[in-house]
């Protein structure tokens, strides 16, 4: 029995070396390996994500960093649409959310809270940030860690690129857990650890912000999270904004919560414009790219996905004009909308692309955001290092 052992760790061992990592797949000599036929073989997913958890300090000082998280998202997310992984492949998003250092959470848990697990949604993303309120608090940076590498799902393929991004302005040394201790458990997990101080770069340094982003090779940066950020007015906004209401148009919604979603998606619009114009326009573009999907209650979307079967679909969760119909029909009537929605979503495409354009002409200053400056700096640095490339 032991003999056997020894040859089954054998097989598992040398099938382990044939696994590259990366995004780039190179092709693999096959090689023989002992009772084969006992090992399941490892199997790896096309499908290549960026998983990102934000962990944002809530206390009283920091209105000004999460009115930039609520405004910045759109940029972020606009430029993880050009984001490549290999030749072709295109990288999902996945973003998480906790807050800490508010009192008003539980001083049990260390004043900090899940307030979204790894989320593809981006309605629901900035849902989420809107309900973000501050309070005065103790900031425990070790603890945020160790509860996001706890209580989030990760994942073990090497290919993905896994962030941590946290933004404070205390020193990092606070809580009772070291903060090196979850440092060294988020380098066993392969996820990369970034912080953000608030404040004095000297500062951020003095308080030990910087060593805890070099633990695991991350990016120290330090932001003015008061900044504000100056809009450029250009002849493509309002074109923008009146395509994104054709654009909702486009949604056919299906199932027991579909009035929900539908309301939430006209909410975070109304949220997006609350802070600003540009932010609204921002989300339009972020709307009209392959990150916004709502196939959970959407038609169109859901019809798009290769396991969709039409006939395995309640009918009574259908809207009340898709009610009663044919199949052919209701296909019919999902393609039209589609079309509908490619032509809206390109037409706000080549308008951002000369919006863009005349921002780079007429700006007198760097528009970038502190927030999101320092986050895309981080994120292409280290996406490099797994052979992800920007259009």
């Amino acid at each position: 029995m032991k003999k056997y052992q020894k040859i089954l760790a054998l097989g598992f061992t040398v099938l382990s070396m044939t696994v590259s990592y990366g995004c780039k797949n190179k092709p693999k000599k096959e090689k023989q390996i002992l009772l084969a036929e006992r090992v399941e073989p490892l199997k790896k997913s096309n499908k290549r994500t960026v998983k990102i958890a934000l962990l944002l300090d809530t206390s009283n000082s920091m209105d000004g960093l999460i009115n930039q998280a609520k405004s910045q998202l759109w940029d972020i997310v606009n430029e993880f649409t050009r984001a490549k992984c290999g030749n072709e492949t295109r990288p999902e998003l996945e973003i998480a959310l906790y807050q800490y250092g508010n009192d008003a959470l539980s001083y049990r848990e260390g004043y900090i809270q899940q307030v979204l697990n790894f989320s593809s949604d981006l309605d629901e993303i900035s849902e989420k940030l809107f309900s973000l309120t501050t309070n005065g608090g103790e900031e425990y940076c070790g603890e945020v860690i160790q509860t996001s590498l706890k209580q989030l799902e990760w994942g073990k393929d090497p290919d993905n690129l896994r962030m941590i991004f946290i933004a404070g302005n205390e020193p990092f040394t606070q809580g009772r857990l070291h903060y090196k201790d979850a440092l060294t458990n988020a380098k066993e997990h392969d996820v990369i650890v970034n912080t953000i101080f608030c404040g004095n770069y000297e500062q951020g340094i003095e308080t030990e912000w910087k060593k805890g982003a070099q633990l695991t090779g991350g990016e120290y940066m330090a932001i003015d999270h008061n900044r504000e950020i100056v809009h450029i007015n250009t002849p493509y906004d309002d074109i923008i904004i009146k395509l994104n209401s054709r654009l909702n148009k486009t949604y056919i919604s299906y199932g027991a919560m579909a009035g929900e979603y539908e309301e939430n998606q006209a909410l975070q619009d109304e949220n997006a414009m609350s802070v600003g114009y540009g932010v609204a326009i921002k989300r339009a573009v972020s709307k009209s790219s392959r990150l916004y999907n709502n196939k959970s209650w959407d038609l169109v979307d859901a019809s798009a996905d290769a396991d969709f079967e039409l006939k395995e679909m309640d009918r009574k969760s259908l809207p009340e004009e898709l009610k009663g119909k044919s199949d052919e029909e209701i296909i019919s009537y999902v393609d039209e909308k589609r079309k509908e929605r490619e032509r809206i979503q390109a037409e706000i495409a080549e308008l951002n692309s000369k919006r863009e354009r005349y921002i780079r002409e007429n700006q007198k200053e760097n528009t970038q955001g502190e927030l999101e400056s320092a986050m895309l700096k981080a994120i292409k640095k280290q996406a490099a290092q797994k052979n992800y490339t920007w259009d």
